[in-house]
C-alpha cells in the first residue's frame, strides 16, 4: 500500500506544487530557443504510454472479474500518467525559453528514481513468486526514469537567438531547488573542463572566457545595495529628525521668575539629549544582509548537510573496526561498509563544493556592489567631506576592503557551523567514552578566553598597521608623483628615510602580530591533542576497567580530527570578522559622507542673465552678480582672492548657505590644471558626445592643436598616457579647452586656461575661441585670467579681493573710475613699469598671502596630483608597456610561465638560509612527533587485556603526553621562526626595492605607470608581509600531513602501494593541469583589474569636470563595464577551483576506499589498532590533499610578488649619487660659468635627438632667457643641465668642471631650480623647505621673508610646523610657487634655473618672484624658461630655440632689431 500510494504520489505532488511558480518564472525569463531532442520527446512519450498501459491493464483485470480491485491501482497510474505528460510539456516549454539545464526537473527525476528504487527492490524479491504485466511495465518505467535522470544531468546546446554569445551554464531557478548541487556542478564543470584543456594547450585569452550571468552584473547588483543603503540612511535621518523635534519642543518653558541659571540648565539638557541621539548610525551590515542574505542562505543549507555527513566517516570506521574484531561476521558486511564509505565521502564532496560555489559567487557580487557604491559616492561627495579621505584611503576601500568582505563570505558560516560540529563531535564522543569527554570540554572552554584576548589585540594591531600602511602609501604616491622634483633637488635620501621610518613602525606592529599569531597557532594546534590527552587520561584513570581499545581510541581520534577543523577555523574566522568590521566601519564612514547640494544651482531659464548670491564659511561673503547672456566676463584678482571659488559656486561645488545661484543652459568647464583621460586624443576632445567631423576640425584648429597632431605618432588617435604623461603642459591645457568647446554648451567657465600656453598661442586661442570673434562669441563666457592684454575685449570685468567683488564693470568704466583696478593696471601693464616697481607703497600691492585663512575656508576644487593603487598591467598604456618590454621582461612572463625556483631561493636568502633550515627542522620535528604519538596510541590499543584492565596504561599515557608536549614546543618554534623570517624578508625586500626605484632614471618613471609602482609598494608588499608567511606555514603543514598519512597507510596495508603511485600520478597531472589554467586566469583577472582602478583614479582627479559636463551616468556605466569585465575573468577561476577540488577529493576518496578495502581483505593478519590508525589517517587525507594543491597554487601565485619586487633591481640605474672621495673643489661652483659644447639629448635610445648641436657659453652672473614654441626643447635643455637626461653627445662644463664626471647629488645639490609645477609634499612647512635639517630656523625664516611668506607663516598657529595637506591642497597655487622660491633662496647656489615658474600665478605674485630673483640672485647665473616675455626683456641675453636647435642668441634689444623669431613672439605678446 505504501509503495503504491506515498512513493508514487510524492514526486507527483512535488512537480504539481513547483509547476505553477516555475511556469510564471519561465514566462518572464526568456533566453532564446532550443530545439527539443528526439530522445527527450521519446522518453517522455514512452513514460506517459507506460502509465496509461497500467491504467488500461487495471480496467482489463476488473472486466475479467478477478476479484475486487483496489481503487489505488486506477488512481496512482492515472495521476502518474498526467504528471508525466506535465513533465514532458514543462521540458518542451523550458526549451522554448532557452533553459539549457533545469534544477526543478532534475529534482523531480531524482525523487521519482529514489521512490521507485524502493519499489524496484520489492519487485525483484517478489519476482520469483509471481509474474504479471505490471512487473514488466514497472521495469520499463524504472529504466526510462534512469534515462530521464541521466538526460537531465546533461546540459543542452546553446539557445538560438540568445543575447550572449558565450554564457556560463547556470541554474535557472535557484530559489525553488531542493538539492541541485551535483546537477549544477556537473553542468558547470563539463563546460569548465573544455576551458581547462584549452588553458593546458595554450595561454587562455579573453575570447575564451564566458560572459557574466545577468544576476552577477553590476547593473543588477549595485542598484540593489545602493537602494538598501539609501533606505537605511533615510530611516536614520527620519529617526533623528523626530528626536530633534521632541528635544526642541518637549522641555517646559522656564517661568519668567526662574532667572538666567535655569535657562542655562535647560539648554545644556537639550544639548545632552541631542548628542546622545547623534550616535545612531545607518547600518551598512543590515543593508548588506538584506541585499545578499536570501541567496547566501542557500549555502547555510548545504553547509548543514555537509556537517552532518562529516560524522558518517567515524561511524563507518567504528563499524569496520567492529567487523575486524568480530571474526564471525560475514565478508559482505566489510565490503558493504567500504562501498558506503565511498558513496558518503563522494556525496560530501559534491555538497561541499556546491556550498563553496554559492559562497564565492556571493563574495563576487558583494565586491561588485561595494566597488559600485564607492564609485557612485565618489561622484557626489562634497569637497569638505572629500578632504577627510585621502585618495589612497578611497582607493583602498575599493581594493583592500572590498577584497576582505569577499574573503570573509566563504568562511562566515563557520560562526554557527563550528559550534554545531563541536557539539556533534562531543555528542558522539560521549557515546564512545562517556563522561570522560567533559575533561576535553573543560580544556576547550579554557582556550576560549585566550583566543578572545588574542583576537582583541589583533584588532588593535590591525588598525595600527592599516594606519601606517595608509601613511606609507600616501607618502610613496607623493614621492612617485614628485620624483622629478626630488631628483632635481637631490632629496631622494631624505624621503627614503621618511618612508623607511614609517615602514619600521609598520614592521614593529607586524612583529607583535606575528608573536600573537605564534601563540594562537600553538594553542589551536595543541588544542585537539590536549582535548584527546585529557579525555583518554580521565577515561583510563577513573576506572581500572575502562579499556582503551581500537574502536574507542580511533573513532575518538577521528572525531578529534573533525574537532580540529572548527577549532582551527574559528580563530581565523574571528580574525577575518575583526578585519572586515574595521573595513565595514571605514566603508560606512565614507558612504555616510556629506554629499553636494543638488539644488545649490538652479538650472532654470533666467531672463537674460545668470545670477549668484553666496554666503561662505568663516566670513560673510555676499556676492551679487548678474552676467548678461552671451557676454565675455573676465575675473581678476590676487592669489587667494576667490576667483576659482566663484567658478566653483557656479558649478555647485561649494556649500551654499543662503541665496540663489541660477544658470541658464548647459555648462562647460575648463579647470586650472587640465584633466586628461587615459584614452585617445580624439576621445578626450569628443568626451562622449556625438562625433561631428566638420565641427571637430574647426575646434581642433581654433585650439591650436593642428601642429601638435602632426607631431603625435598617430595623430588624434594617439593613446594619451595616464595624467597626460605624453603631452606637454600647454598641450594638455589646449586639449582640455577643446573638450569644452566641442561640447557646444550655453555657458563656459574658464579657469585661467591661457596661463600654461606660450604668449602667441594664447593670443591665437583668445582670438579664435574665447574672444569677440571666436567660436564661442555667442556664448556666455566667464574667464578667470591673469593676462591683462585680454581685458579690453571683455564685456564685463569682476575684480575680486578677499572673497568679495570690489569692482564690476567694463574695461573703460573701471579705468574711468580710477579705482583699485586702474591702479592695478597701471602698475602691471608694461614690462618696464613692472620691472621698476620692485618696492611699492600702494596698498593694493601688499603681500596677497595674508588672506590665506579666508582662502582655506573656501572648498577649493583643485585636482589631486596622484595616481593610486592599480594592479600589475594597465591595458590602456599597453603601448608604453610594449616599448619597455626589454627592461621589464618579467611583467608578463611571470604570469604566463611557471615560477622559477630561483625566486624561492631569493626569498629564502631574504629570510636568511640558517633561519629557513631551522624552520624546516621544526616542521619536521612537529610532524614526526605527531605521527609517533598516534602510532604509540595504536600500540596502546593493541595491548592485551588482563583481568579486565591494561597493565601498562600509565606508562603508555605518560609517553603519549610527552610526545604531545614536544609537538607543542615544535609548533611554537616553527610559528615564531617563520613569522620572524617573514618580517626580515619584508624589511630587506622593501628597502632594496625602495632604493632601486629611487636610483632609477626619469625615463623609467615616464614609461612605467605610477600605478604599477604604487602597487609594488602596496599590494605586493602586503602580500610579502602577511600572506606569504601564513601560506608557507599551511603549505608545509599540508605536505607533511599527506606524507605522514601515506606512510601510515603503507605500514598498515602494504597492498595500497599498488594504488598510491597511479593515484599520485593522477593527482600530480590534475594539479599541473589546473595550475597552468589557474595561473592564466589569474593573469587575465589581474590585467582586467588595473583598468578598474585606473578609471576610478581618473574619476577622482576629474570629478569636478565630470559633474560640470553632466557625464556622471556615462562614467558610472564605464566603471560598471570594467568591473564586470574583471569579474568575467574571476568567475571561471571560481569554477576552476571547484573543478580541481572535486577531482582531488575523488583521489582522496579512492585512497580512503582502498585503505578500507585492503584492510577488509587482510583482516585476518591485521590488528584493530593499526587498521583504525590507517583509516583515521586516510579520512584526513582528502582534506590535506585538497589543501596542499590549494596552497601550492597559492604559493606559486603569491611568490610572484617577490619576483615583481626584485625585478626593479635589474632595471637601468642612474649614475652614482656621490663619488668617494669627491674630486670637487670646496664651494664649487664659485662663479657660475656654463659652457655647453655640441650638446645633443634624446629621451630614449630608439628616438631622434630632442635637441642637437647646442653650443652656448654663459658668463658668471648673466641672466639668460630661454624661449621657443611648445616642443622646441626648452625644458630638455634644463633636464640636460641637471643630468635628468644624460647627454647623447657633447658636454656641459660648469666653472670648468665636466658635469658628466660628477656624482648626481654632487651636481644637483649645488645648482637650484624653481620648477614649472610647484610640488608640495604632505608634512611640515619646514620639512618642505629643508628635508635634511641642514639650515637653522633663522635661515629658514630669512628665506621665507625674502619669498614674501613670512607674514603668512607667522600668522599660522604652528608656524614652521604647519602641516601641509596632500599635494599642498591647503595652499593656493601662488603660495606653493612662493614656497618653491623660498627653497631656492635657502640653498642660494650660484646657478638658478626657472622652468616657466610663474606661468600659473597672477601678475602680482609674478612680480614678487621676479623682483626677489633680481635682488637676491644678483651675482648668480639665472636661466629662465619664460612664457611671459615681459619678465625677460631686461635680461642680459635671450636664447631662442626652434626644433631643438639654437635659432637666435643675443640681447633682447638686438633680437628685436633683427626682426626674427623673438620679434614675432614679442609682437604677439604686445611688447613691440
Amino acid at each position: 500500500c505504501f509503495q503504491n500510494t506515498v512513493l508514487v504520489w510524492l514526486p507527483c505532488l512535488y512537480l504539481w506544487l513547483c509547476a505553477p511558480i516555475y511556469f510564471i518564472y519561465l514566462r518572464s525569463h526568456s533566453r532564446g530557443y532550443i530545439c527539443m531532442s528526439h530522445l527527450n520527446k521519446t522518453v517522455g512519450f514512452l513514460l506517459w504510454i507506460i502509465c496509461w498501459a497500467d491504467v488500461f491493464y487495471s480496467f482489463w483485470e476488473r472486466t475479467q472479474g478477478s476479484g475486487a480491485l483496489a481503487p489505488v491501482y486506477l488512481i496512482s497510474p492515472t495521476l502518474l500518467g498526467i504528471t508525466m505528460l506535465l513533465a514532458t510539456l514543462l521540458i518542451q516549454y523550458e526549451r522554448m525559453k532557452g533553459v539549457q539545464s533545469s534544477g526543478v526537473m532534475l529534482n523531480f527525476w531524482l525523487l521519482a528514481v529514489l521512490c521507485a528504487t524502493v519499489t524496484f527492490r520489492s519487485k525483484i524479491i517478489q519476482a520469483l513468486e509471481q509474474v504479471s504485466l505490471r512487473y514488466t511495465t514497472f521495469y520499463i518505467y524504472y529504466t526510462l526514469l534512469l534515462v530521464a535522470l541521466f538526460l537531465s544531468c546533461l546540459s543542452d546546446q546553446m539557445p538560438l537567438f540568445s543575447q550572449s554569445i558565450k554564457d556560463t551554464v547556470r541554474l535557472p531557478f535557484t530559489l525553488f531547488l531542493a538539492l541541485p548541487f551535483f546537477h549544477h556542478l556537473l553542468s558547470c564543470l563539463s563546460v569548465c573542463a573544455s576551458m581547462m584543456v584549452t588553458g593546458y594547450k595554450r595561454p587562455l585569452e579573453e575570447k575564451d572566457l564566458w560572459s557574466l550571468n545577468p544576476e552577477d552584473c553590476s547593473k543588477k547588483v549595485v542598484p540593489h545595495l545602493v537602494h538598501r543603503w539609501n533606505t537605511e540612511c533615510q530611516k536614520v535621518k527620519s529617526i533623528q529628525s523626530v528626536v530633534k523635534e521632541k528635544t526642541l519642543y518637549s522641555p517646559k518653558r522656564a517661568s519668567r521668575t526662574e532667572g538666567k541659571e535655569s535657562r542655562v540648565v535647560e539648554e545644556s539638557e537639550i544639548l545632552i539629549v541631542k548628542n546622545h541621539q547623534k550616535t545612531r548610525e545607518p547600518s551598512l551590515f543590515w543593508a548588506l544582509c538584506l541585499t545578499f542574505g536570501p541567496y547566501y542562505l542557500i549555502s547555510c543549507l548545504y553547509k548543514f548537510i555537509q556537517d552532518i555527513l562529516m560524522f558518517v566517516g567515524p561511524e563507518i570506521l567504528r563499524l569496520l573496526i567492529h567487523f575486524i574484531n568480530n571474526s564471525g561476521a560475514p565478508s559482505w558486511q566489510g565490503y558493504f561498509y567500504t562501498a558506503l564509505l565511498f558513496i558518503c565521502t563522494c556525496l560530501q564532496t559534491l555538497i561541499l563544493q556546491k556550498y563553496f560555489h554559492v559562497c564565492f559567487v556571493t563574495g563576487m557580487r558583494l565586491r561588485t556592489a561595494v566597488i559600485g557604491a564607492v564609485y557612485r559616492k565618489a561622484l557626489v561627495i562634497s569637497s569638505a567631506a572629500r578632504r577627510t579621505s585621502t585618495v589612497g584611503e578611497i582607493v583602498n576601500l575599493m581594493s583592500v576592503d572590498a577584497q576582505r568582505f569577499m574573503d570573509l563570505i566563504t568562511y562566515l558560516n563557520m560562526i554557527w557551523s563550528a559550534p554545531l560540529q563541536v557539539v556533534l563531535a562531543l555528542y558522539f564522543l560521549w557515546q564512545n567514552l562517556g563522561p570522560s569527554v567533559l575533561a576535553g570540554v573543560a580544556v576547550m572552554i579554557l582556550m576560549v578566553p585566550v583566543n578572545a584576548v588574542i583576537a582583541m589585540k589583533t584588532k588593535t594591531y590591525q588598525v595600527a598597521q592599516m594606519k601606517s600602511k595608509d601613511n606609507r602609501i600616501k607618502l610613496m604616491n607623493e614621492v612617485l608623483n614628485g620624483i622629478k622634483v626630488l631628483k632635481l633637488y637631490a632629496w631622494e635620501l631624505a624621503f627614503k628615510d621618511k618612508v623607511s621610518a614609517i615602514r619600521e613602525s609598520e614592521l614593529r606592529v607586524l612583529k607583535k602580530t606575528a608573536y600573537l599569531g605564534a601563540v594562537s597557532t600553538f594553542t589551536w594546534v595543541c588544542a585537539p591533542f590536549l582535548v584527546a590527552l585529557s579525555t583518554f587520561a580521565v577515561y583510563v584513570l577513573i576506572d581500572e576497567n575502562n579499556v582503551l581499545d581500537a574502536q574507542k581510541a580511533f573513532v575518538s581520534l577521528a572525531l578529534f580530527n573533525i574537532l580540529r577543523f572548527p577549532l582551527n577555523m574559528l580563530p581565523m574566522v574571528i580574525s577575518s570578522i575583526v578585519q572586515a568590521s574595521v573595513s565595514m566601519k571605514r566603508l560606512r564612514v565614507f558612504l555616510s559622507h556629506e554629499e553636494l547640494q543638488e539644488d545649490s544651482v538652479e538650472r532654470k531659464a533666467v531672463s537674460g542673465c545668470e545670477s549668484l548670491c553666496l554666503l561662505c564659511f568663516s566670513s560673510l561673503v555676499l556676492l551679487n552678480v548678474c552676467i548678461p547672456e552671451g557676454s565675455l566676463v573676465a575675473v581678476v584678482g590676487h592669489v587667494g582672492s576667490g576667483k576659482s571659488s566663484l567658478l566653483s559656486a557656479l558649478l555647485g561645488e561649494m556649500e551654499k548657505l543662503e541665496g540663489t545661484v541660477a544658470v541658464k543652459g548647459s555648462v562647460a568647464y575648463v579647470p586650472q590644471q587640465a584633466w586628461i583621460q587615459n584614452a585617445t586624443l580624439k576621445d578626450n576632445i569628443v568626451f562622449g558626445q556625438e562625433r561631428k567631423e566638420s565641427w571637430y576640425l574647426r575646434v581642433v584648429e581654433a585650439c591650436a592643436l593642428l601642429p601638435d597632431l602632426e607631431v603625435l605618432p598617430a595623430g588624434d588617435s594617439t593613446e594619451i598616457g595616464e595624467k597626460g604623461v605624453n603631452l606637454s603642459g600647454g598641450q594638455k591645457q589646449r586639449v582640455s579647452l577643446a573638450r569644452a568647446v566641442y561640447c557646444n554648451c550655453a555657458v563656459y567657465l574658464l579657469d585661467d586656461p591661457l596661463s600654461a600656453v606660450d604668449a602667441h598661442v594664447g593670443k591665437h586661442i583668445f582670438d579664435k575661441v574665447i574672444g569677440p570673434q571666436g567660436l564661442l562669441k555667442d556664448r556666455t563666457r566667464v574667464l578667470v585670467t591673469h593676462g591683462l592684454s585680454y581685458l579690453p575685449q571683455a564685456d564685463l570685468i569682476l575684480v575680486m579681493v578677499d572673497g568679495k567683488i570690489t569692482e564690476m564693470g567694463s574695461y573703460l568704466e573701471l579705468m574711468a573710475r580710477e579705482g583699485a583696478f586702474a591702479e592695478f593696471l597701471r602698475t602691471y601693464a608694461t614690462a618696464d613699469q613692472a620691472d621698476n616697481n620692485t618696492s611699492k607703497t600702494n596698498t593694493h600691492t601688499r603681500c596677497p598671502l595674508v588672506n590665506i585663512v579666508l582662502f582655506c575656508s573656501f572648498l577649493s576644487f583643485q585636482l589631486f596630483l596622484y595616481i593610486f593603487f592599480l594592479d600589475s598591467v594597465d591595458l590602456y598604456v599597453c603601448k608604453l608597456m610594449v616599448t619597455s618590454s626589454q627592461s621589464h621582461p618579467s611583467t608578463f612572463s611571470s604570469l604566463l610561465h611557471q615560477v622559477k625556483l630561483s625566486v624561492f631561493w631569493e626569498y629564502m636568502k631574504a629570510i636568511g638560509l640558517l633561519l629557513s633550515f631551522i624552520s624546516l627542522l621544526f616542521f619536521f620535528t612537529h610532524h614526526l612527533a605527531s605521527l609517533f604519538s598516534n602510532y604509540w596510541l595504536s600500540l596502546w590499543t593493541d595491548d592485551p587485556v588482563i583481568n579486565g584492565t591494561q597493565p601498562n596504561r600509565q606508562m603508555r599515557l605518560g609517553v603519549y603526553g610527552a610526545l604531545g608536549l614536544s609537538q607543542g614546543i615544535a609548533v611554537l618554534c616553527y610559528s615564531l621562526s617563520v613569522s620572524i623570517g617573514g618580517i626580515l624578508a619584508s624589511r630587506y625586500l622593501h628597502q632594496t626595492m625602495l632604493y632601486d626605484v629611487l636610483r632609477s632614471p626619469m625615463s623609467f618613471f615616464e614609461r612605467t605607470p605610477s600605478g604599477n609602482l604604487v602597487n609594488r609598494f602596496a599590494k605586493e608588499t602586503d602580500t610579502i608581509d602577511s600572506v606569504i608567511p601564513s601560506i608557507i606555514k599551511m603549505f608545509m603543514g599540508s605536505m607533511f600531513n599527506v606524507l605522514g598519512a601515506c606512510v601510515i597507510i603503507l605500514i598498515a596495508t602494504p597492498l595500497v602501494a599498488i594504488i598510491i603511485p597511479p593515484l599520485g600520478l593522477l593527482y600530480f597531472f590534475v594539479q599541473r593541469f589546473y595550475v597552468s589554467s589557474s595561473r592564466q586566469l589569474k593573469r587575465l583577472e589581474s590585467v582586467s583589474r588595473s583598468p578598474v582602478y585606473t578609471h576610478f583614479n581618473e574619476t577622482l582627479l576629474g570629478t569636478t569636470v565630470i559633474r560640470a559636463f553632466g557625464e556622471q551616468h556615462r562614467f558610472i556605466s564605464e566603471s560598471d563595464r570594467r568591473v564586470d569585465h574583471n569579474q568575467k575573468a574571476y568567475y571561471p577561476s571560481i569554477v576552476a577551483n571547484r573543478w580541481l577540488a572535486i577531482r582531488l577529493e575523488f583521489v582522496g576518496n579512492c585512497i580512503v576506499t582502498f585503505a578500507a578495502l585492503f584492510a577488509v581483505m587482510a583482516r585476518e593478519s591485521l590488528s584493530p589498532g593499526i587498521m583504525g590508525l590507517s583509516i583515521s589517517y586516510a579520512l584526513q587525507l582528502t582534506a590535506s590533499l585538497t589543501w596542499l594543491v590549494r596552497m601550492s597554487s597559492d604559493i606559486e601565485t603569491n611568490i610572484v610578488a617577490v619576483e615583481k619586487v626584485k625585478e626593479y633591481s635589474d632595471t637601468e640605474k642612474e649614475a652614482e649619487w656621490r663619488h668617494e672621495p669627491s674630486s670637487l673643489p670646496p664651494g664649487w661652483p664659485t662663479g657660475g660659468d656654463i659652457e655647453i659644447r655640441g650638446l645633443g639629448l634624446r629621451y630614449r635610445a630608439d628616438q631622434d635627438l630632442a635637441i642637437r648641436n647646442i653650443t652656448v657659453s654663459i658668463q658668471a652672473g648673466e641672466k639668460v632667457g630661454i624661449v621657443g614654441r611648445t616642443g622646441a626643447g626648452k625644458s630638455s635643455l634644463t633636464l640636460g643641465l641637471f643630468r635628468i637626461i644624460e647627454a647623447a653627445e657633447g658636454q656641459i662644463f660648469i666653472d670648468g668642471v665636466d658635469i658628466a664626471k660628477l656624482g648626481l647629488h654632487e651636481l644637483r645639490s649645488r645648482i637650484t631650480i624653481i620648477p614649472q609645477d610647484p610640488v608640495v609634499f604632505s608634512g611640515s612647512l619646514r620639512m618642505n623647505l629643508d628635508p635634511f635639517d641642514s639650515y637653522s630656523d633663522e635661515e629658514v625664516w630669512r628665506a621665507l621673508e625674502l619669498a614674501h611668506l613670512k607674514s603668512f607663516v607667522s600668522g599660522l598657529p604652528d608656524k614652521l610646523n604647519h602641516e601641509c595637506c596632500e599635494g599642498g591642497e591647503n595652499l593656493s597655487l601662488g603660495q606653493r610657487q612662493l614656497l618653491c622660491l623660498a627653497r631656492a633662496l635657502l640653498r642660494k647656489t650660484k646657478i638658478l634655473v626657472l622652468d616657466e615658474a610663474t606661468a600659473a600665478v597672477d601678475l602680482e605674485t609674478d612680480n614678487l618672484i621676479q623682483s626677489t630673483i633680481r635682488t637676491q640672485f644678483e651675482d648668480c647665473t639665472v636661466l629662465t624658461i619664460a612664457h611671459r616675455l615681459n619678465t625677460i626683456m631686461d635680461y642680459t641675453r635671450v636664447l631662442v630655440l626652434d626644433k631643438g636647435e639654437v635659432a637666435e642668441f643675443d640681447s633682447p634689444s638686438a633680437l628685436i632689431a633683427n626682426r626674427g623669431i623673438f620679434y614675432k613672439m614679442a609682437k604677439d605678446s604686445g611688447l613691440v
